[in-house]
Formats: C-alpha cells, sequence, structure tokens
C-alpha cells in the first residue's frame, strides 16, 4: 500500500464486537464511491468481547483496514490520538465504532472541507435516550459559555479535518469533547455540517451522566486556561532586500563652495 493516502478513516472501539463487520461494510461501501485512496485504522481500547478479533477477520478481506490494540482500557482519547500518530492519510476522518455515526455522511463532510480547515458534524436529531440528550445540550451550553465559542455539538465524533490539524488536540485525557474549540484556537478554519445520527442497534454506551459529568466539567476548565494562555502575536520578516536598501548610503545634497 502506497505511504501517500488520500484519507485515513479512524474507528475507536471498545467492545463493539457485533457492529464491527457491519461497520466495515457501510465504510468499504462508502470509500468506493468516493474513489480515494485510504486506510480504515481501527483501535481497540482494551475490548474483552472479542472486538479485536473481529477487526482481525475482516483484516483478512481488506488490506485497507489496519489495527491498533491497547493493552488496557485507555479512554477516547488515547484511542484517537493513537489513530493520529499512525494515520498516514492527508485528510484524517473520525468517528464512533457503534453505528450511530453514519458513514454516509463522510462524502458530505469531506466536500464542505474545501476552502477551510476541517469540517466536524453536529447530529441535528439525537436518537439517544432523552436524559442523555439533555445532558448533551446542558453540556454544549456551558462549554460554550466558558469558552466563548459557538459549537452546536463539540463532542460528535464524526469530523473530517487536514492532517495538519492533529497536532493542535493535545494528548490529554477528555480533549476528544473539545476538538472544533481546540482548532480554532491554534488558528485553524472550523466548519459545523448537519449529520444524520442513528440509534444503537447493539452493545450498550459506555458513557453516561454520572461517569462523565463532573469530568468533562474539569476538562473544560483545562481547555478554558489554554484558550486564555494561548501565545499569539503577529510577526512579519525582513526581506534582505529592506536591508539592503536601508543601509545603502545616501549622497549629500549639496552645494559647492
Amino acid at each position: 500500500m502506497s505511504q501517500a493516502l488520500e484519507l485515513s478513516v479512524i474507528v475507536p472501539v471498545f467492545n463493539e464486537v457485533e457492529n464491527i463487520a457491519l461497520l466495515w461494510m457501510e465504510l468499504d461501501a462508502v470509500l468506493g464511491r468516493l474513489g480515494r485512496s485510504a486506510e480504515i485504522v481501527f483501535v481497540d481500547d482494551g475490548s474483552t468481547d472479542g472486538s479485536a478479533d473481529a477487526i482481525r477477520a475482516v483484516m483478512a478481506q481488506d488490506p485497507r483496514v489496519r489495527l491498533l490494540c491497547f493493552d488496557a482500557n485507555a479512554g477516547l482519547t488515547a484511542a484517537f490520538h493513537a489513530g493520529y500518530e499512525a494515520a498516514r492519510g492527508q485528510i484524517v476522518a473520525t468517528l464512533d465504532g457503534d453505528l450511530q455515526n453514519d458513514p454516509q455522511d463522510l462524502p458530505l463532510l469531506l466536500a464542505a472541507l474545501e476552502g477551510t480547515d476541517a469540517a466536524v458534524g453536529w447530529r441535528r436529531q439525537r436518537r439517544d435516550p432523552w436524559p442523555r440528550r439533555a445532558s448533551s445540550r446542558v453540556a454544549n451550553a456551558i462549554r460554550n459559555w466558558l469558552t466563548g465559542d459557538a459549537v452546536r455539538d463539540s463532542a460528535c465524533s464524526l469530523r473530517v479535518m487536514r492532517r495538519e490539524c492533529v497536532g493542535a488536540i493535545p494528548p490529554y485525557t477528555g480533549m476528544h469533547r473539545f476538538v472544533p474549540t481546540l482548532l480554532r484556537t491554534a488558528g485553524y478554519q472550523v466548519v459545523e455540517v448537519p449529520v444524520h445520527h442513528r440509534p444503537r442497534r447493539f452493545g450498550r454506551s459506555k458513557y453516561g451522566i454520572k461517569n462523565r459529568a463532573l469530568r468533562a466539567f474539569v476538562d473544560l476548565l483545562a481547555v478554558r486556561w489554554m484558550m486564555r494562555r494561548a501565545v499569539r502575536y503577529r510577526v512579519r520578516e525582513v526581506t534582505r532586500q529592506e536591508t539592503t536598501a536601508s543601509a545603502t548610503p545616501r549622497r549629500p545634497s549639496g552645494g559647492g563652495a
């Protein structure tokens, strides 16, 4: 496989064995229509249900598929970061491994990427239980209030960005929730695109209000601190021509004796 790929699709996975083959088939169909050189990087975040074996079965059928395995569960930010580090594509796409993100939205996001640095999805109609929808609405409002940003759906994992953007996402736990704001803080242009969201068919969610609310708020304070401490300046390099012109001695104007 060529090292110069157009697209890397990163898929974090934690105990999603029933979803692997279905997600791969959907991605295969979408990538076939796109006609771009691509790879699919699954990152197994310490699964205990056989997810890694399911990905190996897919690898046997598709040379574009790669697998990174964590020794133990390290969290979503770590999984995304490992994928960023391994990605070989000029454009990096991400989506969840639970089938709730729709791969059919990737062409829409790629089209929106033209002329900008990143295109991030916002789930216009969430297909989650109402307590989770309500908590996400409150969380987005608090994020925007404390950061001064205006992001409809900061935690949506369905995104595409140019490769250079990934360096603006620090490898600290929880940063996957703030990607649009972190990119804008680094000076990148970000557009939001409405995308589909589907009900979970298999398995169960790994995140809930109890296990993420306080942690997410602490992470938000860290992001706010980084935004306030970000180095901002305007600089211009002085050219050699300018230096030469200013250093040229002038002949005195004069009068005669």
